[in-house]
């Protein structure tokens, strides 16, 4: 059989049009882009209060009532009125919410297992619980505890039995979808040690290499698929607006400089995982801009069916509704009578839970606009979150 010739007039145009498309064209890996969804067995997640699912709770205090109130109608360990965003995570996948690497009592990590404990760094923090407000787990230990976690559940899976059914297969590690959300806890380490906002900005660097460095420790030990969150807009928590009450106020009531302190470590992180997309080019990495979707909220609350969102939900006096000396959960004795710190009427139309937190409603807003990819570089939504691309 016989093919028609192309002209040199037909075969110069076909070669100048793919000259002209292949720059606009994004370059995936051929076998995962044929990928309708990745398959993400298994959710390896290391952070801070923001996913912890209870790590702090076993380890030191875990909170009480009205913790937990909307969706488990009892304390889950977790510091919101109910989920969290990695909670919604596992749940898009289909898989049961990832316990605690900490929490011995009747845990299944078959699916996953969580790192982050609240009050965690990315640094070692200078003032550690009991002797100050700040977790000993910090990110280094976390990526060691995941480095203990997968040589012991390869032991416990060899031994056989009910322990290894509790475990993840090992096939599990290279295919999982590793989370991270860390970093606020720096900042607010820096502001409430009196650093100046100059200050503060100049650490940003050394936190974000430290971040960097574990990645590439835990790439190590087989994870493939990453999705790192930035960090939110700090400067519009009740926590730091009260303790900073004479800070320069943006538009929306939060506080502009630490806010911009905030900013300026997601540039770095961003810049961060840029640099590691190139360095470990079989890796697949998603930025997740955060801070964008939690700002809005705050900016822009009834567009979004919330209100009053610099207020805390769950706390006691003042402008913002939140005092540090007595939390969500307390008591406290005014004119000799004991007033239980609660809940607010309405959580699902509020922003702020505890004055550091977000309520479930909140999380679950932020889930719904990150899961797209709409906010993500690149713009991959989270079920293809294992593709890999060039900057």
């Amino acid at each position: 059989m016989k093919f028609p010739i192309m002209s040199r007039q037909a075969i110069s145009l076909f070669l100048f049009t793919l000259v002209l498309l292949l720059p606009h064209a994004t370059i995936l890996n051929p076998a995962v882009y044929a990928q309708k969804h990745c398959d993400f067995p298994a959710i390896f997640n290391l952070g801070d209060s923001n996913s912890d699912t209870g790590g702090y709770a076993a380890s030191f205090y875990p909170p009480t009532s009205p913790y937990g109130d909307t969706y488990f109608h009892m304390p889950a360990r977790r510091f919101s009125d109910g989920r969290l965003m990695i909670d919604f995570i596992a749940d898009a996948f289909g898989h049961p919410f990832i316990n605690a690497y900490l929490d011995s009592l009747g845990t299944n990590f078959s699916h996953g297992i969580n790192f982050a404990t609240a009050a965690s760094t990315i640094r070692l923090p200078n003032r550690i619980i009991p002797n100050g407000g700040f977790s000993p787990f910090y990110l280094d230990l976390q990526y060691l505890q995941f480095e203990q976690f997968k040589s012991r559940s390869e032991m416990i899976r060899e031994r056989g039995g009910l322990l290894a059914s509790l475990m993840p297969k090992g096939e599990y590690f290279p295919k999982a979808l590793y989370t991270f959300d860390i970093g606020q806890n720096d900042l607010g380490e820096g502001f409430f040690a009196n650093l100046t906002i100059q200050e503060v900005n100049a650490s940003v660097p050394d936190i974000v290499n430290k971040f960097s460095a574990n990645i590439k420790n835990i790439y190590s030990l087989g994870a493939r698929s990453f999705w790192v969150h930035n960090t939110g807009p700090i400067g519009c928590l009740p926590y730091v607006l009260t303790a900073f009450s004479l800070a320069e106020k943006d538009s929306a009531g939060c506080s502009k400089p630490h806010n911009e302190v905030a900013q300026y470590f997601n540039l770095k992180l961003k810049e961060a995982v840029a640099q590691l997309r190139n360095e470990l080019p079989s890796a697949a990495f998603t930025y997740v801009d955060i801070y964008s979707v939690k700002y809005s909220l705050f900016a822009e609350p009834q567009k979004h069916g919330f209100e009053l969102p610099l207020v805390t939900c769950c706390g006691y006096g003042g402008q913002y509704n939140y005092n540090a000396e007595v939390l969500c959960g307390g008591t406290i004795t005014v004119n000799g009578t004991k007033i239980f710190v609660g809940s607010c009427d309405r959580p699902s139309v509020r922003v702020v839970w505890d004055g550091i937190h977000y309520t479930e409603a909140a999380n679950k807003f932020v889930f719904d606009q990150i899961s797209t990819g709409s906010f993500s570089d690149p713009h991959v939504p989270l079920k293809r979150a294992c593709q890999r691309t060039s900057n």
